[in-house]
């Protein structure tokens, strides 16, 4: 049994929001917690939604939104919260901590959650308790246990839905909320469930994804989920198996909690390199793994019927008709999800403003967010708002698909600025790159390490932080010597039917090299396409050699420097 196994067998990791109420009202240093819980107290906090920052004293709290979909006055709530409580200090540059964002900001993630910085354990009460009012909460939104489930952002909207699967994503999440006994998993545990054809919800790189299906019954046409298992991304990459069941919407709870029990029974809880489900997965094989999920489960599940996904979407950015007569639903492109809490608050009251009753404020994978039920005539108004000019729904192709994680700024793990690099670069490549005009969305993901919570696979360009030094010993830097940020440089992957991760085609590029590259590969791509062909499908009809030296040709030191310490 790993370190973190025997920390859950000391104190059930969701005892720990109990603790939080103590050592608010006492206002703990980090010093004195650890010296009253143990070193396994910051990783059982993460049942509360909270890691320790990399600035000791503050947390960053996450905050679950099971399929994106927040009421107006949720999320007004969650803006408010962040505006008063999630604050840089003064000892940390207060108003100036971020150059780009200020000090009081929040990031929209990959998995449709909310973070939160700069959060004080004294002031974590209060925002449970705002939270309570409204019906949000943060348990469970990180740690080894049911993480936020995912689904399209579009739900009950978009004319491609098979069905609203919404109220399902609701009764998951429920289900597995709190719920003690599948709260101590082997590691983190990820769900998606969609009606939409297009797969917004990215079930291929979950742990388990369900997708629309049609089956005939009894002599009745029913809806329901076909069932992809073991997906995921970081290091050993794995698109989901497809299992040969079909799963009712009313028995949906059931299978994911059999998928969750044989996890929770025979997952390895020793190596924690290799405990995600997808291994497990991937040693049992798919038709095993069917199996034991099938000796544990308590309902039915008939054989599969006909599969009515047609392929990946992902992208919700711009103004679209909703099918409800004379509605719109807009989606707003935050590049790298993050915004201002006070502006996530005047989207919030926009919504209520502008839309019907059941207006509501939506969170995608792709670090955006939608406003639903928006009358025709309101449309413009809601464009005239002042967020809706710094976060337009007409983005660049670059600023449109640009998706970063926390980056170096706050992760431990992660060694590159991510967040304010990804703004500036997809602006900056909006402005020097000519995409053809048929190209919507260029997916530039950065992820500032090895970890993948930006998800760099399944992007056109994808990047990984890496400290680079560079083989020219007369370029020293700044410092004076030739230690320099940078990244390994991938290309074309995608989701969907010509699902494919990316190649990593050069390993450690200097930052600076990194734009220069692209123009190249870009220049190249222009030159070479053919008709309709999208950015990924050439980097994958291209030999890698070739992509390596169009990128070589720039006027910048794209190959001269290895992985710090290789």
């Amino acid at each position: 049994m790993n370190t973190v196994e025997e920390h859950k067998q000391e104190k059930h990791p969701l005892d720990v929001v109990d603790d939080v109420y103590d050592y608010a009202e006492n206002e703990l240093s980090f010093e004195e917690i650890e010296a009253r819980a143990g070193g396994g107290e910051w990783e059982r906090l993460k049942w509360a939604g909270m890691y320790a920052q990399k600035q000791e004293g503050y947390f960053m709290i996450r905050t679950k939104v099971p399929g994106g979909k927040l009421t107006p006055e949720q999320a007004e709530v969650i803006g408010e919260v962040t505006d008063d409580l999630a604050v840089a200090p003064e000892e940390y540059g207060g108003e100036e901590q971020n150059e780009l964002w200020g000090d009081a900001y929040l990031d929209i993630t990959t998995r449709q959650d909310i973070q939160k910085h700069w959060i004080r354990v004294e002031d974590v009460p209060e925002m449970w308790d705002r939270y309570d009012e409204v019906g949000l909460t943060t348990v469970q939104g990180c740690g080894d246990s049911a993480r936020n489930v995912l689904g399209c952002p579009a739900a009950g909207l978009d004319d491609h839905e098979c069905f609203n699967a919404q109220p399902v994503i609701d009764a998951v999440s429920e289900f597995f909320t709190n719920n003690r006994e599948y709260a101590n998993l082997p590691r983190k545990f990820k769900i998606t469930i969609t009606g939409c054809a297009h797969d917004c919800a990215q079930s291929q790189i979950n742990d388990v994804g369900l997708v629309p299906a049609k089956k005939e019954i009894n002599g009745e046409h029913l809806y329901g989920f076909h069932a992809r298992v073991g997906g995921g991304l970081s290091d050993g990459p794995r698109m989901g198996s497809e299992l040969d069941v079909f799963v009712k919407p009313e028995d949906a709870v059931e299978f994911c909690r059999a998928v969750a029990q044989t996890f929770k029974e025979i997952g390895d809880r020793n190596n924690r390199g290799v405990c995600r489900m997808r291994y497990l997965v991937e040693q049992l094989g798919p038709e095993k793994f069917e199996e034991a999920i099938r000796d544990r489960c308590t309902v039915d599940l008939p054989t599969g019927g006909r599969n009515l996904t047609v392929g990946y979407q992902g992208d919700h950015v711009g103004v679209h008709d909703q099918k409800q007569d004379g509605l719109k639903y807009v989606g707003f492109n935050v590049i790298a999800g993050r915004m201002g809490g006070d502006e996530f608050a005047e989207a919030a009251r926009a919504a209520e403003k502008y839309g019907t009753e059941d207006a509501s404020v939506r969170l995608a994978t792709d670090q955006n967010f939608l406003i639903t039920h928006i009358p025709e005539e309101n449309v413009d108004d809601l464009l005239a708002e002042p967020f809706a000019q710094e976060y337009s729904p007409d983005p660049g192709p670059f600023s449109r698909g640009a998706v970063g994680c926390t980056g170096n700024e706050f992760c431990n793990y992660a060694i590159i600025e991510t967040k304010k690099r990804t703004k500036r670069w997809a602006r900056e490549l909006d402005e020097r790159i000519d995409v053809p005009d048929d190209i919507e969305a260029i997916r530039m993901h950065m992820s500032g390490c090895s970890a993948s919570c930006a998800q760099p696979q399944i992007a056109d360009i994808g990047f990984r932080g890496e400290t680079v030094k560079l083989e020219d010993e007369d370029s020293p830097n700044e410092e004076g010597d030739n230690l320099v940020e940078g990244m390994d440089f991938g290309l074309g992957g995608s989701l969907g039917a010509d699902n494919e991760f990316l190649d990593w085609i050069q390993n450690a590029v200097p930052a600076d090299s990194v734009i220069p590259a692209l123009e190249q590969l870009f220049d190249a791509y222009s030159e070479d396409r053919n008709d309709g062909e999208k950015f990924y499908q050439w980097c994958r009809r291209v030999d890698n050699d070739r992509l390596r030296q169009v990128m070589n040709s720039a006027d910048a030191p794209v190959a001269r420097g290895v992985a710090h310490g290789d």
